[in-house]
Protein backbone atom coordinates (compact mmCIF):
# COMPACT_ATOMS: atom_id res chain seq x y z
CA UNK A 1 0.00 0.00 0.00
CA UNK A 2 2.74 2.50 0.89
CA UNK A 3 4.36 2.08 -2.54
CA UNK A 4 1.03 2.82 -4.22
CA UNK A 5 0.57 5.91 -2.09
CA UNK A 6 3.97 7.29 -3.03
CA UNK A 7 3.55 6.61 -6.73
CA UNK A 8 0.25 8.41 -7.15
CA UNK A 9 0.91 11.41 -4.83
CA UNK A 10 -1.93 10.57 -2.45
CA UNK A 11 -1.65 12.64 0.74
CA UNK A 12 -1.22 10.95 4.09
CA UNK A 13 -3.36 13.34 6.14
CA UNK A 14 -5.52 14.97 3.46
CA UNK A 15 -8.78 13.31 2.49
CA UNK A 16 -9.10 12.03 -1.06
CA UNK A 17 -11.39 9.34 -2.46
CA UNK A 18 -9.97 5.85 -2.92
CA UNK A 19 -10.47 6.27 -6.62
CA UNK A 20 -11.88 8.54 -9.32
CA UNK A 21 -12.77 12.24 -9.26
CA UNK A 22 -13.65 14.59 -6.38
CA UNK A 23 -14.23 18.35 -6.16
CA UNK A 24 -16.24 20.64 -3.84
CA UNK A 25 -16.90 19.67 -0.22
CA UNK A 26 -20.63 19.39 0.46
CA UNK A 27 -23.02 18.78 3.32
CA UNK A 28 -20.53 19.08 6.16
CA UNK A 29 -22.39 18.43 9.39
CA UNK A 30 -21.56 17.10 12.86
CA UNK A 31 -23.96 14.54 14.33
CA UNK A 32 -23.67 11.96 17.10
CA UNK A 33 -19.90 12.13 17.41
CA UNK A 34 -19.14 12.12 13.68
CA UNK A 35 -17.98 14.78 11.26
CA UNK A 36 -19.69 14.12 7.94
CA UNK A 37 -17.98 15.20 4.73
CA UNK A 38 -19.87 14.82 1.48
CA UNK A 39 -18.27 15.89 -1.77
CA UNK A 40 -18.79 16.29 -5.48
CA UNK A 41 -17.83 12.92 -6.93
CA UNK A 42 -17.63 11.30 -10.35
CA UNK A 43 -17.35 7.59 -9.53
CA UNK A 44 -16.73 6.52 -13.14
CA UNK A 45 -13.80 8.69 -14.16
CA UNK A 46 -10.86 10.81 -13.00
CA UNK A 47 -12.11 14.01 -14.61
CA UNK A 48 -15.25 16.01 -13.90
CA UNK A 49 -18.40 14.13 -14.94
CA UNK A 50 -21.94 13.33 -13.78
CA UNK A 51 -21.97 14.54 -10.20
CA UNK A 52 -22.85 12.37 -7.20
CA UNK A 53 -22.40 13.04 -3.49
CA UNK A 54 -19.53 10.96 -2.17
CA UNK A 55 -19.40 10.49 1.60
CA UNK A 56 -16.82 10.12 4.36
CA UNK A 57 -16.95 10.35 8.15
CA UNK A 58 -14.37 11.10 10.83
CA UNK A 59 -14.16 11.23 14.60
CA UNK A 60 -11.31 13.75 14.58
CA UNK A 61 -11.21 15.63 11.21
CA UNK A 62 -7.94 13.89 10.25
CA UNK A 63 -8.59 10.17 9.81
CA UNK A 64 -11.49 9.55 7.43
CA UNK A 65 -13.60 6.50 6.58
CA UNK A 66 -15.02 6.53 3.08
CA UNK A 67 -18.63 5.36 2.90
CA UNK A 68 -20.87 4.40 -0.05
CA UNK A 69 -22.16 7.13 -2.34
CA UNK A 70 -24.90 9.10 -0.61
CA UNK A 71 -26.79 10.72 -3.50
CA UNK A 72 -26.86 9.77 -7.18
CA UNK A 73 -28.36 11.52 -10.23
CA UNK A 74 -32.07 10.98 -10.82
CA UNK A 75 -34.93 12.22 -12.99
CA UNK A 76 -34.23 15.81 -11.85
CA UNK A 77 -30.58 15.73 -12.89
CA UNK A 78 -27.11 15.54 -11.39
CA UNK A 79 -26.43 16.19 -7.70
CA UNK A 80 -24.50 19.45 -7.46
CA UNK A 81 -23.20 21.15 -4.30
CA UNK A 82 -25.17 21.93 -1.18
CA UNK A 83 -25.27 21.58 2.59
CA UNK A 84 -26.68 19.45 5.38
CA UNK A 85 -28.19 20.21 8.77
CA UNK A 86 -29.59 18.41 11.79
CA UNK A 87 -33.33 18.95 11.99
CA UNK A 88 -33.42 18.96 15.78
CA UNK A 89 -37.09 19.93 16.10
CA UNK A 90 -38.50 18.01 13.13
CA UNK A 91 -39.50 21.15 11.27
CA UNK A 92 -39.63 19.07 8.08
CA UNK A 93 -41.86 16.31 9.44
CA UNK A 94 -39.37 13.73 8.12
CA UNK A 95 -38.56 12.35 11.56
CA UNK A 96 -40.69 10.80 14.29
CA UNK A 97 -38.81 10.06 17.50
CA UNK A 98 -35.30 11.46 17.05
CA UNK A 99 -33.67 14.26 15.04
CA UNK A 100 -32.18 13.37 11.68
CA UNK A 101 -30.08 14.78 8.88
CA UNK A 102 -31.43 16.82 5.96
CA UNK A 103 -29.38 17.54 2.84
CA UNK A 104 -30.18 20.60 0.73
CA UNK A 105 -28.56 20.41 -2.70
CA UNK A 106 -28.76 21.60 -6.29
CA UNK A 107 -30.29 19.44 -8.98
CA UNK A 108 -28.62 20.24 -12.34
CA UNK A 109 -30.34 19.05 -15.52
CA UNK A 110 -29.32 19.44 -19.14
CA UNK A 111 -32.67 19.85 -20.86
CA UNK A 112 -32.90 18.96 -24.53
CA UNK A 113 -33.62 22.03 -26.64
CA UNK A 114 -33.08 24.47 -23.75
CA UNK A 115 -30.58 27.31 -24.03
CA UNK A 116 -28.98 26.47 -20.72
CA UNK A 117 -29.17 23.82 -17.97
CA UNK A 118 -31.85 24.02 -15.30
CA UNK A 119 -30.67 24.35 -11.68
CA UNK A 120 -33.00 24.09 -8.69
CA UNK A 121 -32.79 23.19 -4.98
CA UNK A 122 -33.91 19.85 -3.55
CA UNK A 123 -33.96 17.87 -0.31
CA UNK A 124 -32.99 14.43 0.93
CA UNK A 125 -33.11 13.08 4.47
CA UNK A 126 -31.52 10.34 6.55
CA UNK A 127 -32.86 8.55 9.63
CA UNK A 128 -29.78 6.35 10.14
CA UNK A 129 -27.00 8.87 10.80
CA UNK A 130 -26.29 9.55 7.14
CA UNK A 131 -25.81 5.95 5.99
CA UNK A 132 -28.81 5.93 3.66
CA UNK A 133 -30.82 8.78 2.15
CA UNK A 134 -34.36 9.29 0.91
CA UNK A 135 -35.03 12.04 -1.58
CA UNK A 136 -38.04 14.21 -0.81
CA UNK A 137 -41.00 13.35 -3.05
CA UNK A 138 -41.79 17.06 -3.43
CA UNK A 139 -38.45 17.94 -5.06
CA UNK A 140 -37.47 20.48 -6.14
CA UNK A 141 -38.35 22.85 -3.32
CA UNK A 142 -36.93 26.04 -4.86
CA UNK A 143 -36.69 27.23 -8.45
CA UNK A 144 -35.81 30.52 -10.11
CA UNK A 145 -37.17 31.66 -13.43
CA UNK A 146 -34.32 33.85 -14.64
CA UNK A 147 -30.98 32.90 -13.07
CA UNK A 148 -28.92 30.66 -15.35
CA UNK A 149 -26.68 29.81 -12.39
CA UNK A 150 -28.72 29.04 -9.29
CA UNK A 151 -26.85 26.61 -7.06
CA UNK A 152 -24.86 25.57 -4.00
CA UNK A 153 -27.36 26.29 -1.19
CA UNK A 154 -25.94 26.68 2.32
CA UNK A 155 -28.65 26.42 4.97
CA UNK A 156 -28.53 27.20 8.69
CA UNK A 157 -30.95 27.84 11.55
CA UNK A 158 -31.18 31.55 12.36
CA UNK A 159 -32.05 31.57 16.04
CA UNK A 160 -33.09 35.26 16.42
CA UNK A 161 -35.82 34.88 13.79
CA UNK A 162 -36.62 31.20 14.50
CA UNK A 163 -36.33 30.21 10.87
CA UNK A 164 -34.10 28.43 8.42
CA UNK A 165 -31.96 30.72 6.27
CA UNK A 166 -30.47 29.87 2.89
CA UNK A 167 -27.72 31.58 0.95
CA UNK A 168 -27.50 30.43 -2.68
CA UNK A 169 -25.23 31.45 -5.58
CA UNK A 170 -26.86 33.26 -8.52
CA UNK A 171 -24.20 33.89 -11.14
CA UNK A 172 -22.76 37.25 -10.09
CA UNK A 173 -24.55 37.57 -6.76
CA UNK A 174 -26.01 35.56 -3.92
CA UNK A 175 -29.62 35.44 -2.79
CA UNK A 176 -30.99 34.96 0.71
CA UNK A 177 -34.17 33.02 1.49
CA UNK A 178 -36.03 31.99 4.64
CA UNK A 179 -38.20 28.99 5.51
CA UNK A 180 -40.01 27.49 8.50
CA UNK A 181 -39.59 23.89 7.33
CA UNK A 182 -36.86 23.64 4.62
CA UNK A 183 -39.61 22.96 2.08
CA UNK A 184 -41.29 26.34 1.55
CA UNK A 185 -38.96 29.22 0.82
CA UNK A 186 -39.48 33.00 0.71
CA UNK A 187 -37.05 35.34 -1.05
CA UNK A 188 -35.48 37.92 1.28
CA UNK A 189 -32.72 39.83 -0.50
CA UNK A 190 -29.86 39.75 -2.97
CA UNK A 191 -26.22 40.70 -2.34
CA UNK A 192 -23.24 41.27 -4.59
CA UNK A 193 -23.87 44.08 -7.03
CA UNK A 194 -21.05 46.63 -6.97
CA UNK A 195 -19.02 44.87 -4.29
CA UNK A 196 -16.26 42.30 -4.28
CA UNK A 197 -14.56 40.51 -7.16
CA UNK A 198 -16.58 39.55 -10.23
CA UNK A 199 -13.94 38.06 -12.52
CA UNK A 200 -15.68 34.70 -12.55
CA UNK A 201 -18.95 33.04 -11.60
CA UNK A 202 -19.97 33.25 -7.91
CA UNK A 203 -20.21 29.82 -6.29
CA UNK A 204 -20.40 27.90 -3.00
CA UNK A 205 -21.43 30.70 -0.60
CA UNK A 206 -21.51 30.42 3.17
CA UNK A 207 -22.79 32.70 5.95
CA UNK A 208 -22.05 32.36 9.67
CA UNK A 209 -21.51 34.45 12.79
CA UNK A 210 -18.23 34.60 14.71
CA UNK A 211 -17.19 36.42 17.88
CA UNK A 212 -14.65 39.21 17.37
CA UNK A 213 -11.46 38.58 19.37
CA UNK A 214 -13.26 35.79 21.20
CA UNK A 215 -15.81 38.15 22.82
CA UNK A 216 -19.15 36.33 22.82
CA UNK A 217 -21.06 39.60 23.24
CA UNK A 218 -19.49 41.10 20.11
CA UNK A 219 -19.97 39.08 16.93
CA UNK A 220 -20.05 39.72 13.20
CA UNK A 221 -21.27 37.72 10.27
CA UNK A 222 -18.90 36.33 7.67
CA UNK A 223 -19.90 35.62 4.08
CA UNK A 224 -17.72 33.39 1.91
CA UNK A 225 -18.08 33.44 -1.88
CA UNK A 226 -15.94 31.34 -4.19
CA UNK A 227 -15.06 32.72 -7.63
CA UNK A 228 -14.74 30.43 -10.63
CA UNK A 229 -11.76 30.38 -12.98
CA UNK A 230 -11.58 32.93 -15.78
CA UNK A 231 -8.85 32.95 -18.46
CA UNK A 232 -8.08 36.63 -17.83
CA UNK A 233 -6.82 35.93 -14.29
CA UNK A 234 -3.78 33.77 -13.61
CA UNK A 235 -4.91 32.99 -10.07
CA UNK A 236 -7.77 30.82 -11.28
CA UNK A 237 -10.53 29.88 -8.87
CA UNK A 238 -10.35 31.29 -5.33
CA UNK A 239 -12.51 32.45 -2.41
CA UNK A 240 -13.31 35.95 -1.16
CA UNK A 241 -14.94 36.93 2.11
CA UNK A 242 -17.03 39.78 3.49
CA UNK A 243 -17.75 40.77 7.09
CA UNK A 244 -20.92 42.55 8.19
CA UNK A 245 -24.32 42.16 9.83
CA UNK A 246 -27.19 39.78 9.06
CA UNK A 247 -30.69 40.25 10.48
CA UNK A 248 -32.29 37.13 9.08
CA UNK A 249 -33.28 38.93 5.90
CA UNK A 250 -30.42 41.08 4.63
CA UNK A 251 -26.61 41.06 4.82
CA UNK A 252 -25.07 44.53 5.32
CA UNK A 253 -21.30 44.63 4.70
CA UNK A 254 -18.75 46.45 6.85
CA UNK A 255 -16.87 49.38 5.38
CA UNK A 256 -13.69 47.30 5.08
CA UNK A 257 -15.55 44.81 2.91
CA UNK A 258 -16.75 47.64 0.68
CA UNK A 259 -13.33 49.28 0.45
CA UNK A 260 -11.30 46.29 -0.75
CA UNK A 261 -11.40 42.70 -1.93
CA UNK A 262 -10.34 40.22 0.73
CA UNK A 263 -9.20 36.71 -0.09
CA UNK A 264 -9.51 33.72 2.21
CA UNK A 265 -6.33 32.07 0.91
CA UNK A 266 -3.59 33.62 -1.22
CA UNK A 267 -2.35 30.29 -2.56
CA UNK A 268 -3.67 28.62 -5.70
CA UNK A 269 -5.39 25.58 -4.26
CA UNK A 270 -8.13 26.22 -1.72
CA UNK A 271 -11.52 26.51 -3.39
CA UNK A 272 -15.23 26.04 -2.70
CA UNK A 273 -14.70 25.64 1.04
CA UNK A 274 -17.53 26.01 3.54
CA UNK A 275 -18.06 25.48 7.26
CA UNK A 276 -19.43 22.55 9.25
CA UNK A 277 -22.99 22.75 10.53
CA UNK A 278 -24.14 21.84 14.04
CA UNK A 279 -20.82 21.95 15.84
CA UNK A 280 -21.81 21.61 19.54
CA UNK A 281 -21.87 24.80 21.58
CA UNK A 282 -19.47 23.19 24.04
CA UNK A 283 -16.91 23.04 21.23
CA UNK A 284 -17.77 26.46 19.84
CA UNK A 285 -15.43 26.40 16.87
CA UNK A 286 -16.15 27.35 13.28
CA UNK A 287 -14.60 24.51 11.28
CA UNK A 288 -13.84 24.79 7.56
CA UNK A 289 -12.46 22.64 4.78
CA UNK A 290 -11.84 23.39 1.10
CA UNK A 291 -11.20 21.53 -2.13
CA UNK A 292 -7.45 21.53 -2.64
CA UNK A 293 -7.29 22.26 -6.34
CA UNK A 294 -7.97 24.94 -8.95
CA UNK A 295 -10.20 24.85 -12.01
CA UNK A 296 -7.25 26.08 -14.09
CA UNK A 297 -5.79 22.59 -14.04
CA UNK A 298 -7.98 20.39 -11.81
CA UNK A 299 -8.71 17.89 -14.60
CA UNK A 300 -5.01 17.57 -15.45
CA UNK A 301 -3.18 16.98 -12.16
CA UNK A 302 -0.77 13.99 -12.37
CA UNK A 303 -2.32 11.62 -9.83
CA UNK A 304 -2.88 7.92 -10.41
CA UNK A 305 -6.40 6.46 -10.31
CA UNK A 306 -7.87 9.32 -8.30
CA UNK A 307 -8.02 13.08 -8.61
CA UNK A 308 -8.92 15.69 -6.00
CA UNK A 309 -8.18 16.16 -2.30
CA UNK A 310 -9.32 18.36 0.58
CA UNK A 311 -7.26 20.86 2.54
CA UNK A 312 -6.64 20.13 6.19
CA UNK A 313 -9.57 21.16 8.36
CA UNK A 314 -9.22 24.68 9.76
CA UNK A 315 -10.56 26.75 12.62
CA UNK A 316 -11.88 30.16 11.55
CA UNK A 317 -11.81 33.20 13.84
CA UNK A 318 -12.38 36.95 13.58
CA UNK A 319 -9.71 39.26 14.92
CA UNK A 320 -9.56 43.04 14.99
CA UNK A 321 -6.39 44.62 13.72
CA UNK A 322 -5.64 48.26 12.92
CA UNK A 323 -9.33 49.12 12.94
CA UNK A 324 -10.30 46.22 10.68
CA UNK A 325 -12.01 42.94 11.52
CA UNK A 326 -10.34 40.17 9.55
CA UNK A 327 -10.78 36.44 9.14
CA UNK A 328 -7.91 34.26 10.35
CA UNK A 329 -7.35 30.53 9.97
CA UNK A 330 -5.55 28.00 12.12
CA UNK A 331 -5.04 24.28 11.47
CA UNK A 332 -7.57 22.17 13.33
CA UNK A 333 -6.08 21.38 16.73
CA UNK A 334 -6.81 17.67 16.24
CA UNK A 335 -3.74 17.46 13.98
CA UNK A 336 -1.48 17.81 17.02
CA UNK A 337 -2.45 14.30 18.15
CA UNK A 338 -0.70 12.91 15.07
CA UNK A 339 2.64 14.62 15.71
CA UNK A 340 5.82 12.59 16.12
CA UNK A 341 8.66 14.92 17.24
CA UNK A 342 11.65 14.92 14.89
CA UNK A 343 13.64 18.07 15.72
CA UNK A 344 13.33 20.89 18.24
CA UNK A 345 15.80 23.77 18.13
CA UNK A 346 16.06 26.64 20.57
CA UNK A 347 17.68 29.90 19.49
CA UNK A 348 20.02 29.12 16.60
CA UNK A 349 21.60 31.06 13.81
CA UNK A 350 20.46 30.26 10.28
CA UNK A 351 23.86 28.69 9.73
CA UNK A 352 23.46 26.42 12.77
CA UNK A 353 19.88 25.50 11.85
CA UNK A 354 21.01 24.67 8.33
CA UNK A 355 23.54 22.21 9.73
CA UNK A 356 20.88 20.56 11.90
CA UNK A 357 18.52 20.20 8.94
CA UNK A 358 21.11 18.87 6.51
CA UNK A 359 20.60 15.22 7.42
CA UNK A 360 16.81 15.22 7.55
CA UNK A 361 14.75 13.45 4.92
CA UNK A 362 11.02 13.95 5.37
CA UNK A 363 8.01 13.59 3.11
CA UNK A 364 5.08 14.17 5.48
CA UNK A 365 5.58 16.71 8.24
CA UNK A 366 4.75 19.95 10.02
CA UNK A 367 7.30 22.72 10.61
CA UNK A 368 6.80 25.51 13.14
CA UNK A 369 9.17 28.50 12.97
CA UNK A 370 9.37 31.54 15.24
CA UNK A 371 11.59 34.61 14.89
CA UNK A 372 11.54 37.76 17.00
CA UNK A 373 12.74 39.79 14.03
CA UNK A 374 10.91 39.42 10.73
CA UNK A 375 13.79 39.29 8.29
CA UNK A 376 14.17 37.56 4.97
CA UNK A 377 14.39 33.79 5.29
CA UNK A 378 13.41 30.79 3.18
CA UNK A 379 12.96 27.05 3.59
CA UNK A 380 13.28 24.44 0.88
CA UNK A 381 11.05 21.40 1.34
CA UNK A 382 10.51 18.24 -0.74
CA UNK A 383 13.93 18.91 -2.27
CA UNK A 384 15.79 16.43 -4.46
CA UNK A 385 17.45 16.14 -7.84
CA UNK A 386 16.37 19.30 -9.64
CA UNK A 387 13.31 19.68 -7.40
CA UNK A 388 12.41 21.96 -4.51
CA UNK A 389 9.48 23.93 -3.14
CA UNK A 390 10.57 27.19 -1.52
CA UNK A 391 8.55 28.78 1.28
CA UNK A 392 9.84 32.08 2.57
CA UNK A 393 9.43 35.59 3.87
CA UNK A 394 10.77 38.71 2.15
CA UNK A 395 11.64 41.31 4.79
CA UNK A 396 11.75 44.14 2.23
CA UNK A 397 8.22 43.57 0.92
CA UNK A 398 6.81 42.00 4.12
CA UNK A 399 5.49 39.15 2.00
CA UNK A 400 5.21 35.44 2.61
CA UNK A 401 5.65 33.45 -0.59
CA UNK A 402 5.58 29.98 -2.12
CA UNK A 403 7.75 29.17 -5.13
CA UNK A 404 6.69 25.96 -6.84
CA UNK A 405 8.39 26.59 -10.17
CA UNK A 406 10.72 23.60 -9.57
CA UNK A 407 8.44 21.61 -7.27
CA UNK A 408 8.34 18.43 -9.36
CA UNK A 409 5.90 17.66 -12.17
CA UNK A 410 4.68 21.05 -13.36
CA UNK A 411 4.27 20.70 -17.11
CA UNK A 412 0.60 19.64 -17.15
CA UNK A 413 -0.50 23.30 -17.30
CA UNK A 414 1.51 26.42 -18.24
CA UNK A 415 0.24 28.39 -15.24
CA UNK A 416 0.94 25.75 -12.62
CA UNK A 417 4.63 26.57 -12.07
CA UNK A 418 4.54 29.95 -10.33
CA UNK A 419 5.64 32.13 -7.44
CA UNK A 420 2.96 33.89 -5.46
CA UNK A 421 2.99 35.91 -2.29
CA UNK A 422 0.88 37.68 0.31
CA UNK A 423 1.78 40.71 2.39
CA UNK A 424 2.07 40.03 6.12
CA UNK A 425 1.95 43.46 7.71
CA UNK A 426 3.38 44.54 11.08
CA UNK A 427 6.65 42.65 10.82
CA UNK A 428 7.84 44.27 14.03
CA UNK A 429 5.85 41.59 15.80
CA UNK A 430 8.28 39.01 14.49
CA UNK A 431 7.57 36.09 12.21
CA UNK A 432 5.71 32.85 12.82
CA UNK A 433 5.24 30.19 10.17
CA UNK A 434 3.39 26.88 10.43
CA UNK A 435 4.09 24.81 7.34
CA UNK A 436 2.28 21.56 6.57
CA UNK A 437 3.90 19.36 3.93
CA UNK A 438 2.34 16.23 2.44
CA UNK A 439 3.03 14.08 -0.60
CA UNK A 440 1.41 16.58 -2.97
CA UNK A 441 0.76 19.79 -1.03
CA UNK A 442 2.05 22.56 1.17
CA UNK A 443 -0.12 24.73 3.43
CA UNK A 444 1.48 27.79 5.01
CA UNK A 445 -0.06 29.66 7.97
CA UNK A 446 1.76 32.91 8.75
CA UNK A 447 1.30 35.44 11.51
CA UNK A 448 -1.15 33.34 13.51
CA UNK A 449 -3.23 32.60 10.42
CA UNK A 450 -3.57 36.16 9.11
CA UNK A 451 -2.00 35.00 5.84
CA UNK A 452 -2.54 31.51 4.42
CA UNK A 453 -1.19 29.98 1.21
CA UNK A 454 -2.29 26.53 0.02
CA UNK A 455 -0.56 24.89 -2.93
CA UNK A 456 -0.39 21.58 -4.70
CA UNK A 457 3.04 20.19 -5.58
CA UNK A 458 4.02 16.95 -7.33
CA UNK A 459 7.60 16.01 -6.38
CA UNK A 460 9.23 12.62 -6.78
CA UNK A 461 8.85 10.40 -3.74
CA UNK A 462 12.65 10.55 -3.32
CA UNK A 463 12.61 14.37 -3.03
CA UNK A 464 12.55 14.66 0.75
CA UNK A 465 15.31 17.12 1.62
CA UNK A 466 14.80 20.14 3.91
CA UNK A 467 17.02 23.21 4.19
CA UNK A 468 17.00 26.84 5.34
CA UNK A 469 18.84 29.83 3.93
CA UNK A 470 19.08 33.60 4.39
CA UNK A 471 21.34 36.44 3.25
CA UNK A 472 22.45 36.84 6.86
CA UNK A 473 23.66 33.42 8.01
CA UNK A 474 23.99 34.74 11.57
CA UNK A 475 20.36 35.78 11.83
CA UNK A 476 18.65 34.16 14.82
CA UNK A 477 15.80 31.67 14.53
CA UNK A 478 14.22 31.64 17.99
CA UNK A 479 12.67 28.22 17.63
CA UNK A 480 12.24 25.60 14.93
CA UNK A 481 10.16 22.48 15.57
CA UNK A 482 9.55 19.68 13.10
CA UNK A 483 7.08 16.84 13.51
CA UNK A 484 6.30 13.90 11.30
CA UNK A 485 2.55 13.48 10.93
CA UNK A 486 1.65 9.83 11.27
CA UNK A 487 -1.89 8.94 10.20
Amino acid sequence: MSTMLKQNHRGAYHFSPKEKWMNDPNGMVYFKGEYHLFYQHHPFGTTWGPMHWGHAVSKDLVSWEELPIALAPDEHGMIFSGSAVVDWNNTTGFFEDEPGLVAIFTHHADVEGAEHPVQCQSLAYSTDEGRTWTKYEGNPVLRHDSFIDFRDPKVFWHEPSSQWSMIVACGQSVSLYRSPDLKNWTFCSEFGEGIGFHGGVWECPDLFALPVDGAQDNSKWVMLVSIGDHPDFTEGSRTQYFTGEFDGTRFTPDECSVAKIRWLDLGRDNYAGVSWSDIPAADGRCLFIGWMSNWKYANLTPTGGWRGAMTIARELELRSRNGEVMLVQQPARELKAYRQPVLSLGPKTVEQASSELSGLRLEIFEMHVRMESAQSIAFKVRAGAGQETVIGYNGDTEAVYVDRTRSGVTDFHPEFPCIHSAVLEDGEEGLELRIFVDRSSVEVFAGGGRVVLTDLIYPDSASTGISVFADDAQMIINSLDIYELSV
